[in-house]
């Protein structure tokens, strides 16, 4: 995606809502390096002064050119209601906060405080369900090699980032000066896989593969779908496992 395009987006939002536009917010692969035009979105994160049914229609005929070229629709807030809801977006927030380019306006995000006391009961949800959808779009999908390592390639992301933020909800407060650092530096995809690897003791490798293929670095012919994609979901099963008792482990004191 041509930062053209998104330049040319963001001036049509600004002329569509005016003053009662804040902030427009890259984030995600394209803020971070990771972008790869096949797999990757652009992810653009909106802040309006008030975002009510009148502000959704004006907006509107922009956001849906923009969705018919492929895009996933803007994120949009009202600038004061996503600071009310840091709290339960506390993944979200901390990547965002801690890689985002902004487009339009003001730096909104960084004064921003992520509140991080239910930060790791969403990590244990996002996991659970994480690993609910990779079955349930195995058991929708042909079986085929194909539709197997698709099924991969489009999940890693999401899995990267969720075993990021396993790794910080693990780190035990005031025991680990390498916390706020964690939370402040967007880990890479392979990084953030090898942290929580090292903690958990699970094999890395499966993840590496998939990476290696989204990244046009293997090529999917030479892989084996059906043998990756059993380490791919053991070590994924194994994870959200040993999340859930370390994290409850903990609650007990």
């Amino acid at each position: 995606m041509s930062d053209e395009a998104v330049a040319e987006f963001v001036k049509r939002l600004a002329e569509a809502a005016g003053s009662n536009l804040l902030s427009v917010n890259l984030y995600g692969s394209s803020a971070t390096g990771e972008f790869h035009a096949k797999h990757s979105d652009v992810n653009l994160l909106c802040l309006f002064e008030r975002l009510d049914a009148e502000t959704l229609a004006r907006i509107n005929p922009v956001t849906q050119k923009w969705a018919r070229k492929g895009h996933p629709a803007p994120l949009v807030f009202a600038a004061d209601e996503l600071a009310r809801a840091a709290d339960v977006f506390a993944i979200e927030l901390v990547d965002i906060k801690a890689s985002h380019r902004v487009l339009y306006g003001s730096d909104l995000l960084a004064s921003i405080d992520v509140p991080m006391a239910l930060h790791h009961l969403e990590v244990e949800r996002e996991l659970r369900q994480a690993l609910v959808r990779l079955r349930e779009h195995y058991l929708a999908g042909d079986g085929s090699r194909k539709t197997v390592l698709g099924l991969m390639t489009a999940s890693i992301s999401s899995v990267a980032v969720l075993f990021r933020h396993a790794a910080i909800a693990l780190e035990v407060p005031g025991e680990s000066a390498a916390l706020s650092e964690m939370m402040k530096q967007p880990l890479r995809k392979r990084e953030a896989v090898d942290r929580l690897a090292s903690m958990l003791d699970f094999d890395a490798r499966p993840f590496h593969a998939v990476l290696d293929m989204r990244e046009g670095k293997a090529a999917p012919r030479d892989v084996d779908a059906g043998d990756l994609f059993r380490q791919y979901l053991a070590a994924i099963t194994q994870v959200v496992h040993e999340v859930d008792r370390r994290l409850e482990e903990r609650s007990r004191g």
